[in-house]
């Protein structure tokens, strides 16, 4: 029997560094039929807006050499046979004492080699290179549990919205291409994650205390009912990542973790975004995260929060493992 003959690959330019792309037919989204190269072209649709996200900061991949229903790869060392040109920021790992060059984007060709190399989803550190230690972007991950609706996520992020508000602090939503919304706030680098996670649970805390019967910050899943909305403050632990803005999900729709206005929140779904309707969303709105790097907050109010809640005796939980 004669073996399938395979589609020839294509070199893209991006942005005057060529690119190979090897399988460009292969599905990787069964729902749509979207291939590789279609996965390429999402990526080159909203390249300002996957670059901003990205730029400078540690980033693992997620790849899928087989289409998104096949087995999955979790790359923290960058793969093997890349450009001279594509960058790499060196971790340290003290619990296995190793270390890790990881991919650190710089521009929009960085990021479509990757592709080339099956990354569907792409997860930065909420640091960047210059000090790795010093993470210069609060997350607050508001993650829902099995049976909590998406109305409760709305009101969430409502209240995270009106308590950031208070603190003078601006945050940028997001969906987080599944069931859940992120919202980011850029911070000044001063801080060392564990004093950043503090933070994050002070803040947590805070909107557990406004939606009590909604919001959980229990450190064991045990203790979290199946309708509730967990803030998972331990996204800001260290090697703790969640998919950057514009990074497609590994699904079968191809999700989008899509950034939103706040005006969209009551009536945006996380299914809304997707491989086939982002590019034209990005030609029409651009990047809504463009302007977080100009509204930088100071944690401090935060922190006092943390030590308030540490004297009254609300412990902060261990760290989890890197």
């Amino acid at each position: 029997m004669a073996a399938a003959k395979q589609t020839p690959a294509l070199v893209l330019d991006v942005g005057g560094y060529d690119v190979r792309l090897t399988n460009p037919d292969r599905v990787y989204f069964s729902e749509g039929g979207q291939t590789k190269l279609d996965l390429a072209n999402y990526y080159l649709s909203v390249g300002p807006g996957i670059v901003n996200a990205l730029r400078d900061r540690p980033c693992m991949l997620h790849r899928f050499p087989k289409g998104v229903e096949g087995p999955k790869v979790h790359q923290k060392r960058l793969p093997a046979g890349a450009p001279p040109w594509v960058e790499t920021v060196r971790l340290h790992f003290p619990r296995f004492g190793l270390h890790a060059d990881e991919l650190c984007v710089q521009r929009l060709a960085d990021v479509i080699w990757a592709v080339q190399m099956s990354t569907v989803e792409f997860h930065p550190w909420n640091s960047r290179r210059a000090d790795t230690e010093k993470p210069d972007e609060w997350r607050i991950d508001l993650d829902p549990m099995p049976r909590c609706g998406y109305d409760t996520v709305r009101r969430a992020a409502h209240v995270s919205r009106e308590i950031l508000g208070e603190l003078g602090a601006v945050g940028w939503p997001k969906t987080s291409g599944g069931r859940g919304l992120h919202i980011y706030v850029r911070i000044a680098p001063v801080h060392g994650f564990q004093d950043v996670r503090r933070a994050a649970l002070a803040f947590a805390r805070e909107v557990e205390r406004r939606l009590p019967d909604d919001v959980t910050t229990a450190w064991w899943r045990r203790d979290r009912a199946p309708d509730d909305l967990f803030v998972d403050y331990n996204q800001n632990a260290r090697d703790h990542t969640i998919a950057a803005a514009y990074s497609v999900r590994g699904n079968s729709r191809g999700t989008v973790s899509a950034p939103v206005t706040w005006d969209e929140i009551d009536d945006a779904v996380p299914d809304d975004f997707t491989i086939a309707t982002m590019p034209d969303r990005f030609a029409r709105l651009g990047d809504l995260h463009a302007g977080i790097d100009d509204a930088v907050f100071d944690l401090a109010p935060l922190l006092e929060w943390a030590e308030r809640d540490e004297r009254a005796g609300q412990d902060t939980p261990p760290e989890p493992e890197e």
